[in-house]
């Protein structure tokens, strides 16, 4: 009998874990994701964390958490070093979706990057236009954004669509866009590696 596996994730990996999961035929492998929201407020990620590897507790041979380190600070790997529980790899999504090296030579080249991934870019005006109350004072754009230059879609799908949403994200926030498209970069390896 295979061991059952538990993935506690950002909800903003649900459609990418879900593909990679019957991509790979990881039947195994339950998945629990948490708001994508959270990644307005970073440092609750970590306690959220803890408290569904306490709720899975004896439930489960392995646990493994779909987060990078997200803006914790460091928090989440303190957490789950002290559990012995395994994250994705990386500072945050933009990092394992595009793979390390690609990431670090975009950030190198331009540090005031601003980047979207498919989530991103498809709930740009739920999460980021009026998460951050944009859609209520349009005048606070240049305090979060007016040290960007650039937006960069890294693009896990091939839709015109979510290319046309992140150029017009680009758009409203006053920045040059560019696109990459990288699939699922370190994100798939590290999962299916995990989830053995």
């Amino acid at each position: 009998m295979t061991e059952r596996v538990l993935v506690i994730a950002c909800g903003a990996l649900a459609r990418e874990l879900m593909d990679v999961i019957k991509g790979n035929g990881l039947a195994w492998v339950d998945v629990e994701c948490l708001p994508a929201s959270l990644h307005n407020t970073p440092k609750k990620i970590t306690a959220a964390v803890a408290e569904r590897i306490e709720r899975a507790s004896g439930k489960y041979q392995k646990i493994f958490v779909g987060y990078a380190d997200c803006g914790t600070g460091g928090e989440l790997d303190r957490l789950l070093d002290e559990r012995g529980i395994e994250r994705l790899p990386g500072a945050h999504c933009y990092e394992f979706f595009a793979g390390a090296s690609l990431f670090a030579s975009l950030h190198e080249a331009d540090p005031a990057t601003f980047y979207l991934t498919d989530f991103l870019a498809k709930h740009f005006d739920r999460l980021v236009w009026e998460g951050l109350g944009l859609d209520r004072w349009p005048q606070l754009r240049d305090d979060y954004f007016g040290n960007y230059r650039r937006l960069i879609y890294l693009s896990q799908t091939d839709s015109s669509v979510l290319v046309d949403k992140a150029r017009g994200a680009a758009d409203r926030l006053g920045l040059e866009f560019e696109h990459h498209h990288v699939g699922y970069g370190d994100f798939q390896p590290a999962l299916v590696a995990a989830s053995q």
